[in-house]
């Protein structure tokens, strides 16, 4: 808590007006009196209204039996002198005032160093920041700096960027709270020519930021108390007692007379209110003076996330994630799928310590020896070859021009065929989650007779504040797209991405996508083949089982036929 200093001039006011005695003889209404004028102060009298007040309230003073269990220190304020006030308040200017015990003002840092991704480009905007977030020493707080060349981002967006990130107080993703103890390193941006402002670099700035921290991992802070206990040596064992049921932690005590002076220190949030219990269990006797000592590590900090409830993620002026742009359109990326859309490459890259790469090797080595020494036992001695021994042989060497085969992937524009298909379409028009249903159903026997991998995509293109859903239904994966993007634009991505490992075809009877499909090396395929090749394999499959089926016996024709016989 703040000092409050009592101006002279109003000291020796009520010196002379005998409301106190002299300051070389204060005694327990003295002590009241200038805890009552501490008060006033901050709610912002001055000293001739505290003088008239004071001298008008004498017998609210007169009638306060201070006894030694009700004793006034600098930090605390006598319960009676509170509730005395607030009534004073409340007759003299209507006013209800309540004095609460506040709150707990909790701090996040990280334990590791992480790279924060920030973009933000929808139409006619952009930028893009990179920010390397490392732990600082404790009570550190916030350091930034710049390591960022002048060819790749120039000066004066460089200065913007730190600009915005001394400009406002960060939280973090935990519960919300102030971050600290970290330092902030500007490692690469990118401006465009035309379309970048200002406004830009903050937005790409605080996401960098954000994303950041939930990559790392966190940690939450509390406050801390340094405290001097002064209690008589009767107390010691209850002292030491609460102490330890508070988390704190202290020195051994040290003897004046027949009290203990105990130091150490302890969380706030547990010892906000013992001066209070040293009061009473000492009766009046005991002192406590409490000191901010700083923050460290929260010890029961499950149990504070759970109280507040924090969601990073649900926190709109707080983002994580980053605004890409394609064909023309903004579209959102959630924080764990940004590093899959930036522009710019990693700069930070995590290095192994020299002894961690050794235990490794050597952990290797005495793997080998073991395994060696098993085939040995097995099969006997092992002959090594070397490179001379392959020289010896006559026939030059030819590299395998064999490549193992790839598996097929088809990938499937779900309304695309709902609408090409009549008997979909007819059932779309009056339910369109049945026609989509149905489709996934066929799909599911298609990929039964096919044995590919098979994705079937739905266009959630004008779906507000939809941020896409992938889903596992049978035998197949079913795609929702997100908001503002396209299934086309999704076929589109997934095709290049996945081309290195899949033969893919694409099903559907849209002609443009159908040509950038065969431009990026994948096979088409129309709604009708598809059809056609479902109806094919359905009647294939049908005119295997009934030839596996015993043929069925009528024995009554057998008796018709062997009567004609007789």
């Amino acid at each position: 808590m703040d000092k409050i200093v009592i101006n002279q001039e109003l000291l020796l006011l009520l010196q002379k007006n005998k409301i106190i005695a002299t300051t070389s003889n204060f005694n327990y209404r003295d002590q009241a009196v200038i805890s009552l004028i501490k008060t006033l102060i901050t709610m912002g009298y001055n000293s001739s209204d505290i003088l008239e007040l004071i001298d008008e309230e004498m017998t609210l003073l007169d009638i306060l039996e201070f006894h030694q269990d009700l004793v006034i220190n600098k930090q605390y304020e006598c319960c009676c002198l509170i509730n005395k006030l607030k009534k004073m308040i409340e007759e003299r200017f209507h006013l209800h005032v309540e004095f609460d015990q506040g709150r707990i003002i909790y701090k996040e840092t990280i334990l590791e160093t992480v790279e924060g991704i920030g973009h933000f480009e929808p139409l006619r905007h952009y930028a893009e920041v990179h920010l390397l977030l490392e732990p600082a020493q404790r009570g550190s707080g916030l350091q930034f700096s710049i390591n960022c060349s002048e060819d790749m981002l120039d000066k004066h967006w460089q200065r913007l960027i730190l600009t915005h990130l001394e400009e406002k107080e960060h939280i973090g993703v935990l519960a919300g709270f102030p971050i600290t103890d970290m330092k902030v390193t500007l490692l690469a941006g990118k401006a465009h020519q035309k379309h970048t402002e200002g406004g830009d670099f903050r937005q790409a700035t605080y996401r960098a930021l954000r994303q950041g921290l939930k990559t790392a991992r966190c940690q939450l802070l509390e406050p801390y108390y340094q405290f001097r206990l002064d209690i008589p040596s009767a107390y010691l064992s209850k002292a030491i007692y609460d102490i330890e049921s508070m988390n704190g932690e202290f020195i051994l005590p040290a003897t004046t007379g027949q009290n203990i002076v105990i130091e150490g220190k302890a969380p706030v949030a547990k010892m906000k209110d013992y001066q209070l219990a040293v009061t009473q269990y000492t009766k009046g006797k005991g002192r406590l003076y409490c000191f901010l000592k700083g923050y460290e590590p929260c010890l029961n900090q499950d149990e504070v996330i759970h109280q507040i409830q924090y969601d990073s993620e649900k926190d709109m002026n707080n983002p994580t994630g980053s605004v890409f742009c394609s064909h023309g359109a903004g579209f959102y990326v959630k924080w764990n799928e940004v590093k899959n859309y930036m522009h710019i490459d990693f700069q930070y890259q995590p290095q192994v310590s020299q002894e961690y790469q050794k235990e490794i090797y050597s952990s290797s080595l005495d793997g080998d020896e073991e395994l060696e020494a098993i085939f040995t036992r097995t099969y006997g001695e092992m002959k090594r070859y070397t490179f001379h021994d392959f020289q010896s042989d006559s026939k030059e060497y030819m590299p395998s021009m064999t490549s193992q085969p790839k598996s097929e992937c088809l990938l499937v524009d779900g309304y695309n065929i709902i609408h090409a298909w009549p008997e979909l379409k007819a059932l779309a028009v009056d339910n369109l989650e049945g026609a989509r249903f149905r489709l996934l159903d066929m799909m599911c026997n298609y990929q039964g007779y096919k044995k590919c991998l098979l994705i079937v995509v739905f266009d959630a293109y004008k779906v507000k504040q939809n941020l896409g859903t992938s889903e596992q239904y049978h035998n197949i994966h079913v795609v929702y797209t997100k908001e503002s993007q396209t299934a086309d634009m999704y076929i589109e991505r997934v095709t290049h991405e996945m081309a290195s490992q899949y033969h893919m075809t694409v099903a559907t009877s849209d002609a443009l996508e159908q040509l950038i499909i065969t431009g990026a090396g994948a096979y088409r395929m129309s709604a009708r083949e598809l059809k056609q090749d479902l109806e094919r394999l359905n009647r294939e499959k049908q005119s295997n089982y009934s030839s596996q089926q015993p043929k069925s016996h009528n024995y009554l024709l057998e008796d018709i036929r062997n009567f004609k016989n007789e």
